[in-house]
């Protein structure tokens, strides 16, 4: 199964310390403490604590050091694939088992429970949640399960990529555009709360919807059903695969900035500039998933 890359990685193994230790708001943490208990060595301890400033969960103090920013008891765990609820672990492996390959064609409830190592009620509940979330679909005369059409190759998500580029910015010039001020609000408080260490805390599943409904309110703000109807199947369609790069949240912090100066441009009435704006954000963001050069 996909693993957390190292910062993300050892940033959660920080929190996880810190809440062990019961630090309290204010705590001085050093880089070789954090080294020492966690024994590995203080360069990558120093990004990961770096990281930890970066979305507000540590605070850097010039010639200081490292500091606690809010008790350590207000800091959930994220889930990265590697937490104690079984289900949940299930659910993502599964998830990165179909988008690796190693996992098609149809399938029973029996074949999950065996294969996850779960009970039959367990596999039913997880099947639940995926065919809530239209991961899954239920063949045709109630016997067995199969996988709706879901992206799972590199260069579906890069097309995916370049029809938002072409569908999310012209959203922003319909004649019909209008600020939602309650929405804006709303989303600019989950962006924030992003850069204030929820782009740690927050679970995948949680953290691909906060980022997806922000994009799909923008759209939804041009008043044309048939941009949104697109957006939204979109979203549906590449869920899987971007869970996988949810396990790298070092990136996630430019890309929070980004949506904030998105939602200045607009509430701004720069909209041309909003508009130039998010194809470039989604033209990053796209080089980035797929490894593929920025377009021009």
């Amino acid at each position: 199964m996909s693993r957390p890359n190292l910062t993300t990685s050892l940033a959660t193994r920080l929190v996880d310390l810190f809440r062990r230790n019961g630090l309290k708001e204010g705590a001085h943490v050093t880089e070789q403490w954090a080294a020492d208990t966690l024994e590995v060595s203080r360069t990558p301890v120093r990004k990961a604590m770096l990281f930890l400033a970066e979305v507000g969960i540590l605070e850097r103090v010039p010639h200081r050091g490292f500091f606690l920013a809010r008790d350590a008891s207000a800091l959930a765990r994220a889930d990265l694939g590697d937490g104690d609820d079984v289900e949940q672990a299930a659910y993502f492996e599964i998830a990165d088992d179909y988008v690796g390959g190693r996992f098609t064609g149809s399938f029973t409830s029996a074949d999950i429970s065996r294969r996850y190592r779960l009970t039959p009620r367990q596999a039913d509940r997880v099947l639940v949640r995926m065919e809530g979330e239209d991961l899954v679909r239920r063949k045709t005369g109630g016997r067995g399960w199969e996988f709706q059409h879901v992206m799972a190759t590199v260069e579906a998500h890069a097309q995916s990529y370049r029809f938002r580029m072409i569908v999310e910015p012209a959203a922003l010039l319909e004649p019909g555009f209008t600020v939602d001020a309650a929405a804006f609000a709303r989303h600019r408080q989950q962006q924030e709360a992003l850069l204030h260490g929820d782009i740690l805390l927050l679970p995948r599943a949680e953290l691909f919807q906060v980022n997806a409904s922000f994009h799909e309110m923008l759209v939804g703000c041009s008043g044309n059903p048939f941009l949104l109807d697109a957006v939204r199947r979109q979203n549906r369609l590449r869920r899987l695969i971007e869970y996988r790069h949810q396990l790298d949240r070092s990136r996630l912090t430019q890309q929070a900035r980004e949506h904030l100066r998105l939602l200045d441009l607009v509430e701004n009435g720069d909209l041309k500039e909003a508009s130039a704006f998010l194809h470039e954000h989604l033209n990053k963001v796209r080089s980035i998933k797929t490894g593929a050069s920025p377009e021009a």
